[in-house]
């Protein structure tokens, strides 16, 4: 099981990366666990100076603006 976390303050584009991470886990047939990290400290402790954030296994991934669909299934299946 793959586990994902979604840094960011919860807006539209922090929702749309986590329906984006389910639909593309899905897609997969991938097991993951989201965690939706809201707090501004764990975010900026997390090294995302600008959200979303997408930390796959405790690696972060991206940063800023919606993921690519194809990064994404990347990092998903890695």
């Amino acid at each position: 099981m793959k586990t994902v976390k979604i840094y960011g303050p919860g807006c539209k584009r922090c929702e749309a990366t986590e329906t984006m991470v389910r639909d593309a886990a899905t897609k997969l047939g991938v097991a993951v666990e989201v965690e939706k990290v809201t707090d501004a400290k764990s975010i900026a402790m997390a090294g995302v100076m600008s959200t979303p954030g997408v930390a796959v296994d405790g690696k972060l991934v991206h940063a800023g603006g919606l993921p690519d669909v194809t990064k994404l299934e990347q990092w998903l299946i890695a």
